[in-house]
Order: C-alpha cells, then sequence, then structure tokens
C-alpha cells in the first residue's frame, strides 16, 4: 500500500502542513521522532503576516481565545531600535503572544479533526527514491518497518534527517565567539517601573521590556509575560563558552556584564516549564533546493538564521500553507505544469530575504565604534515613515510578491489579499470566514463572473457581493495570494480564465470565448 503523503515532524510547521493537506482533501501521516509534545519552552508566539494567515484558516481565534479578528501592533524593533508604526498608512505587523507548546496542541488538535493521523516515536532512518514514490524507513516501538510513499516532506528541524538522507546541500555560515543566554528568572519588584513595565537597573538606568537592549559590552532582552516567570537573555561577542552546565547565577552574571551594573536575577518561581538555555554559536543556512523529486522541505529543514525579529515561525509555517494547496493538487490531477516546482521558486526566495535582514540586525546588534555610528544613522533613517513602512513590510512579509504570470498589471496581483468585509446574500462576512477551508476563491462584486467559471466549479469557490474596495474582482489561492484582480465594471473573463487556467488546471469543460 502507497501513502499520498509522510510528513516528517510534528512541531508547528510540520502539523500546519498536515492541516492544509487535509483541507484539501489529503490525509498525510505525520511521523515524529519524540513520544510525546515537547515541554521545552521555544518560541514565545507569533509574528507577521502568519498571524492573518491563521486568522484565515480560523486558528487565531483557538489560540487567543476570543473572536476579534487581529490588530496590528503599535511598535516593534529592527535591530535592537524602535520601530513606531502607529505613524504607518498601514501598518502590516501583527503580533500574537502564544508559547509553541501550545500552538502545537491547537494545530495537532486541527489536524487529527480533520483525518491527519500522527504517530509519535517514529523516527525516519532511511529513504530511497524512484520515479513514482519514496521509499522510507522507519524506526517505532515496535521496531524497523518500511513504508512506501507518494511524497515525503521533511518538517524536522535544522539536523533534518530528511534533508540529510536526500542529500540536499545546506550551505551557509557558522558563527562562533556569540554566547547567548536565556532563562526564566525572577527579578525584584523594586526594579519594575510601574510606567513601562521595563527594569530600572541601579548604576545603569531603564532597560525597556519586549525589546534587544544593546549596550557597548552586549545585548540584554528583558520579557515579562503576564502571569509567567519573566524571560532575560543576553548576547556577548568574543566570550569563552563555559565548561559547565548553565545556571541562573550564569544569566545574572552575563546580565551585569552587559549593563556594567549587578543586575539581580534569582530562580524563577510558580510552575514551569522553565527555560534554561546556553548557545555559543549561531547558524545561518539555506538549502539549496527545496525539492529533490518527491522530496520537499519546510521550515528549519529548509532554513535557520537568528532568530532576531521572530521571523522562525513566521517564514516556516507560510512555508507550509504555500506548500499545501500545490502537493494536493498535484496528488489529485489537476495541478497545471510548474506548479509544485513554484514552491522553491517562491518560498526560497523569500527565505534568502529573511536571512538577509535577521543578519542585518545581528550586525547592527555588535559592540564596536563603527556600529555605534551606524546604528546613529540608522535612527536618523528611521525618523523617516517611509523607511520604517519599508522595513515593517519587510520584516512582517507583507512586501511578498510572487510573480503569477498571468500579464495582469493589478497591483494585487501576485500580493497577499487585503482584508475586506463582503455584505452577500447571506450576510456580511469576512474574507477570513470565507478562506478557512483553504480552498481557491473568486471574489465577484459585480455579478458577472459565474458564467466564465464553469469550467472549475469543481475546485474554485466563488462569493458575490458588495464590498467598499475600488477591486471589483479578485481570484486568491488558497495561501492568501492574489492571482489575478480587476477594477473593471464588467471584468475581462478572458484573462480570469487565463489566470484560472495557470493556477488551478485546465477547465472540466468547454468554456465559450
Amino acid at each position: 500500500m502507497t501513502t499520498d503523503v509522510v510528513i516528517a515532524g510534528a512541531g508547528p510547521n510540520g502539523l500546519m502542513l498536515a492541516c492544509e493537506l487535509s483541507l484539501a482533501g489529503i490525509k498525510p501521516l505525520v511521523l515524529e521522532r519524540l513520544p510525546e509534545r515537547t515541554s521545552q519552552h521555544r518560541a514565545n508566539g507569533l509574528v507577521g503576516q502568519v498571524v492573518r494567515m491563521l486568522d484565515r484558516r480560523g486558528l487565531y481565534q483557538r489560540l487567543n481565545g476570543n473572536t476579534v479578528p487581529p490588530q496590528p501592533i503599535p511598535a516593534f524593533a529592527f535591530g535592537a531600535m524602535r520601530l513606531d508604526l502607529e505613524a504607518l498608512d498601514d501598518n502590516p505587523m501583527y503580533a500574537l503572544g502564544v508559547p509553541q507548546r501550545r500552538i502545537e496542541q491547537v494545530l495537532e488538535e486541527r489536524a487529527v479533526e480533520l483525518g491527519a493521523e500522527i504517530r509519535r516515536g517514529h523516527e525516519l532512518v532511511g529513504l530511497a527514491q524512484d520515479t513514482d514514490s519514496v521509499t522510507i524507513d522507519v524506526i517505532g516501538p515496535d521496531g524497523p518497518h518500511r513504508l512506501r510513499v507518494r511524497y515525503l516532506v521533511g518538517a524536522d528541524g535544522g539536523h533534518s534527517p530528511t534533508r540529510k538522507l536526500s542529500g540536499i546541500g545546506f550551505p551557509g555560515a557558522t558563527t562562533d565567539g556569540v554566547v547567548s543566554r536565556l532563562a526564566h528568572v525572577t527579578v525584584p519588584p523594586s526594579l519594575v517601573d510601574p510606567a513601562t513595565l521595563g527594569l530600572n537597573v541601579p548604576g545603569y538606568g531603564l532597560v525597556p521590556p519586549f525589546i534587544h537592549h544593546r549596550t557597548e559590552r552586549g545585548v540584554l532582552a528583558y520579557a515579562p509575560f503576564p502571569g509567567k516567570a519573566p524571560l532575560v537573555s543576553t548576547m556577548e561577542w568574543n566570550a569563552e563558552p563555559a565548561d559547565q552546565a548553565m545556571t541562573v547565577n550564569d544569566l545574572r552574571e552575563s546580565a551585569s556584564r552587559v549593563l556594567g551594573t549587578d543586575l539581580a536575577l534569582g530562580p524563577p518561581e510558580g510552575d514551569g516549564p522553565h527555560q534554561l538555555r546556553r548557545l555559543t554559536s549561531s547558524n545561518t543556512r539555506l538549502a539549496d533546493r527545496f525539492r529533490d523529486r518527491r522530496v520537499l522541505l519546510v521550515g528549519d529543514a529548509a532554513h535557520v538564521h537568528s532568530a532576531i525579529g521572530g521571523p522562525g515561525l513566521n517564514l516556516g509555517l507560510q512555508d507550509a500553507v504555500n506548500l499545501g494547496w500545490k502537493l494536493a493538487a498535484e496528488l489529485r490531477g489537476w495541478a497545471p505544469t510548474g506548479l509544485l516546482d513554484s514552491y522553491e521558486t517562491e518560498r526560497r526566495t523569500v527565505a534568502r530575504r529573511v536571512v538577509m535582514h535577521t543578519r542585518a540586525q545581528s550586525a547592527l546588534l555588535s559592540p564596536g565604534d563603527e556600529i555605534t555610528a551606524l546604528r546613529d544613522l540608522f535612527g536618523e533613517i528611521l525618523q523617516e515613515p517611509r523607511n520604517v513602512q519599508h522595513i515593517a513590510d519587510m520584516m512582517s512579509g507583507a512586501d511578498v510578491r510572487y510573480e503569477m504570470g498571468t500579464g495582469d498589471e493589478h497591483p494585487l496581483v501576485g500580493r497577499w489579499a487585503p482584508d475586506l468585509r463582503l455584505d452577500t446574500i447571506d450576510g456580511s462576512v469576512r474574507l477570513a470566514e470565507l478562506t478557512a477551508g483553504a480552498s481557491p476563491l473568486l471574489v465577484d462584486t459585480t455579478g458577472s463572473l459565474g458564467d466564465a467559471l464553469s469550467g472549475w466549479r469543481d475546485r474554485v469557490q466563488i462569493v458575490t457581493g458588495r464590498a467598499d474596495t475600488s477591486t471589483t474582482a479578485m481570484l486568491l489561492r488558497p495561501d492568501g495570494y492574489t492571482a489575478w484582480a480587476s477594477n473593471a465594471a464588467r471584468p475581462d473573463t478572458r484573462s480570469l480564465r487565463q489566470a484560472l487556467t495557470a493556477w488551478f488546471g485546465a477547465a472540466t469543460a468547454e468554456v465559450s470565448a
């Protein structure tokens, strides 16, 4: 028996892909090496376009516990420099403060609801490809066994066995000499500034919360998450790696070196899990390809980079959303030529840009008079709102524009479809509600495009209604990007059908020109 898709890895990216495939009618098998979800503290939340993407799958509400749509945040940081976002005409920065273990729980629950199978305690140890399938060797609780699958997706992290076994290169650089420490701690209440919730450190001054704070000796960040032990992290350059296990006192000594004065830190209180971690190097790597025939990579298996600015899950989860519908189309037989290849074309380009800006931010954090001068210059540049807009768009992923190849010059084509509300015969509805099923969607405010869609109704939905926008019609891919759009009172149906064919395959029956 041949399984359609096996996903190696039940982290957020693998689980998101399992949801996307299931929504598209493909029930994947997810193999996870760990016997149960890890309790280790990892990411603290989500930032960027992925927050809006989760809203468009009904997952944002599950994660934050209310029905209010996501709202942009008033400020963020680039290279430990504040970005004032409230002055922007179009603030693209969204955030959701949810621990990664909760994200994994919600995504796993949703994947199982949709019919995906998750097997824990199963480790991928071998693979071989032929023309029609991939044969994988797995060690599970009952011993070794072999599976035959049509496609294998590696969502198994930066040390991805899938990537290594398939022979996909992972070029990049390892930076030694930068020691990072992170731990949950307690701080004396007398240090907490009531106005900012930052720390007033005697002999130094204010350390603001939730932002990397650079000095000439290193970087410190203080994150007082509500209801939890605060997190403190440091970065030091040209530091000697320690041989002994990390302790809270190690972090205290590092923080005191960074600030030039003692910062009283103690062990955390309350229930864990509590973070206590030291890293002595950092990696920046990008897979030389995201696809090798029937093996594909998503998330950290395809790219690793600095975590500054929180781009990891923003990038990886959107890899999964980009790949899911394309792989399902291939398996269901309607994918146009080259559709699956477009996954690498689109997402590797985005990953390369994330690598670029995280490296730039890391450089701006490093010590030295020259870096201080560079930061002074950046500070002047960031006084101009259009420059803040550029940085915010880049960090959030709002500047992504895919080449759609349909010849349509409409400014929305290739971009993330804007949020809007439609007044339909069944009532008012948000676009996010219409995309929860992950189907291609034609939004028609003219009521004239039903016949043009006649050959694609088996795979493309249409909704008709009024909306407060100059765009009269738009065709959305399942990942939320616009494949075609028009401002005309009677949109051109020929160009619409070209876009439908280019992205969703040939019509099932002849349609009139």
